[in-house]
């Protein structure tokens, strides 16, 4: 019961990654709903009509849940498919917890000082979002967990700069104000969407880290390919084929 209502939630609420995973093993593509509905919840707790203190208040909430889980407590469906899945693949409770103080962040922070910071927040967002995963997948090279932390703060600091208007809207600035202040570039000159020759340099710090963050995880995974056969082969499950994706998302086994 627990699984299906995992499957029927993703089905219903992402229907591009319900399908892109129904090549996987039947365990690990059950266990990868379960992980989906999770975030969902997580999602959901803070995107609902509220004031601040009820947003928190569910999350409060969502953070006792998990704790049960992990005590084999759980009484709920799909905590009881949560506390399944972390046991049967290993998953720390950080990770879970970890997007939990992502998503409060959304809520509570709306400036970032530094680098560090805003790095903490992707990876509280996003990495661990593909460590997850990864537990579920599989992995035989323990360097497979840091091309996922990687490649979630790549992805991030992406969104990140794609959506600097759209956060603007919402009183978020995730561009560190260390590095604005270093490029002499002000609040003010955002919200006018002013782009001169401040902003350049400023904006290009942040392309900059995203890039080398990408690099970091298909350059390394090039290296390694060569030096052993195919470094992809470290993020398949165990007794697994060959997964391939495509730019779409979908992947397929042989």
């Amino acid at each position: 019961q627990a699984y299906e209502e995992c499957r029927l939630i993703t089905r219903r609420e992402a229907k591009n990654f319900y399908y892109a995973f129904l090549t996987l093993p039947a365990g690990r593509r059950k266990a990868i709903y379960v992980a989906y509905t999770f975030c969902r919840y997580c999602d959901d707790s803070v995107d609902n009509e509220g004031s601040l203190d009820q947003k928190l208040s569910k999350l409060e909430e969502l953070k006792r849940k998990l704790d049960l889980s992990y005590r084999g407590q759980a009484t709920e469906p799909v905590f009881l498919g949560l506390a399944d899945v972390a046991q049967n693949y290993d998953i720390p409770q950080d990770y879970f917890q970890g997007v939990l103080s992502g998503v409060e962040s959304d809520l509570v922070k709306t400036r970032y000082q530094d680098f560090e910071e805003l790095r903490q927040y992707c990876y509280q967002v996003a990495s661990v979002v593909g460590l997850i995963c990864l537990q579920i997948f599989g992995y035989r090279d323990d360097r497979a967990k840091q091309h996922a932390v990687d490649l979630g703060l790549a992805m991030q600091l992406t969104n990140i700069m794609r959506d600097v208007r759209e956060d603007l809207d919402l009183d978020r600035i995730y561009l560190p104000q260390e590095e604005m202040a270093r490029f002499g570039y002000s609040e003010e000159e955002l919200r006018a969407g002013t782009v001169n020759d401040c902003f350049q340099p400023s904006n290009q710090s942040s392309s900059a880290s995203s890039a080398k963050f990408s690099r970091g995880s298909f350059s390394e995974s090039i290296n390694a390919s060569r030096r052993r056969r195919s470094a992809r082969r470290s993020l398949l499950p165990k007794g697994a084929g060959t997964v391939v994706r495509s730019k779409t998302g979908s992947s397929s086994t042989s």
